[in-house]
């Protein structure tokens, strides 16, 4: 699958499982102690806890989901599987939250494995007992696609949309995927739907980020500025982008550092005040940007953070260190095609 593709699927999951350990009590400690380890990207350590926790009789389906997501973090998504099918058969036969969490696991570890048919049919299975799982709707549209299976693809979005209306996050995220797919005409369609209901009460940030999609980036500028007025700070990374999309890189800077004097630290308007910077070939502002964007804990977004804060290395000539970095992000992300190819680029500087 592609790279975006298997982000969404991750980020998707990601945020469906939070809070799966936080009920598990203290009788778990070596198991809590392992996914801490997964937090940090230590899933070599990981592992090593989770055997400890099986010697301590720690719950055994927390420990085989621990190690699938450790085995998954390591780029062995055969052995992921194996590992969410072993917590899977351990169930008591009565469907409790974890076994949902496993399922979309599962089926993440089969996309990243470009095992898209087992993917399908595992959302078929979370479907089947839960039909009104709208994320199971839009991932399997997502493998759908990867597929080459448009119509199956475009009924689960429809269904997605159909039972969410308002949600323009998950309109935006079809919008993205048919795209990528080639079907852009489609997904603008989507959006121009949404444009032409006069029924419809859409914010002006809403209307922005949907017109900045459609490419209308004079309309989206315009009803992110009346958003940005009206004190939502949400708007400030879609406006800056809008005016990145019609080339005034210093005016969308000027945007973020607005933002960013004014707010607290955001990893994405400090990813984007860095893009912005090299792009403005200044690229010691463009590194202190993304290395503060990764100061800043749980930002969601570090692997990109941390990819740019090389590439800044790169353009500062300072070869060795962008080395050093990226041995280090490879170890953590060692499944990352461009990173690959940018390693064979250093190997020659």
């Amino acid at each position: 699958m592609n790279l975006y593709g298997k982000r969404m699927v991750l980020c998707v999951v990601g945020c469906l499982v939070m809070g799966i350990m936080a009920g598990c009590g203290s009788s778990n400690e070596k198991t809590e102690e392992g996914m801490q380890l997964i937090q940090s990207l230590d899933y070599e350590g990981a592992l090593k806890q989770f055997v400890e926790a099986q010697n301590l009789g720690e719950n055994s389906r927390l420990i085989a989901r621990g190690q699938g997501i450790a085995y998954m973090g390591l780029t062995d998504y055969e052995q992921a599987v194996a590992c969410f099918q072993e917590a899977l058969a351990g169930s008591s036969g009565f469907l409790q939250p974890v076994d949902y969490d496993l399922n979309y696991y599962m089926a993440a570890a089969y996309t990243k494995n470009g095992q898209y048919a087992e993917a399908e049919k595992t959302y078929d299975a979370i479907l089947a007992l839960k039909g009104k799982e709208k994320d199971a709707y839009f991932l399997r549209g997502t493998v759908r696609l990867a597929q080459d299976d448009y119509e199956g693809a475009k009924a689960d979005f429809d269904r997605v949309l159909s039972m969410d209306p308002n949600n323009y996050d998950r309109l935006i995220e079809i919008y993205q995927v048919l795209e990528y797919y080639g079907y852009t005409e489609v997904g603008r369609e989507y959006l121009q739907r949404v444009l032409d209901d006069t029924n419809k009460q859409i914010t002006a940030y809403d209307q922005g980020r949907i017109f900045y999609y459609m490419g209308s980036y004079r309309e989206a500028a315009s009803s992110l500025e009346q958003a940005r007025e009206s004190g939502n700070a949400r708007s400030y990374l879609y406006l800056g982008k809008a005016y990145e999309a019609m080339g005034d890189y210093n005016y969308a800077a000027n945007v973020y550092n607005s933002y960013l004097a004014q707010s607290d630290p955001d990893a994405e308007i400090y990813n984007q005040l860095g893009s912005c910077e090299m792009t403005l070939q200044d690229y010691q502002k463009a590194l202190e940007a993304f290395q503060a964007g990764m100061r800043i804990e749980n930002n969601g977004i570090m692997q990109t953070l941390s990819f740019n804060e090389i590439v800044a290395y790169e353009y500062l000539g300072e070869y060795q260190k962008a080395s050093v970095l990226l041995n280090n992000y490879l170890s953590n992300y060692p499944d990352d095609e461009a990173a690959i190819r940018e390693q064979t680029f250093l190997s020659t500087r």
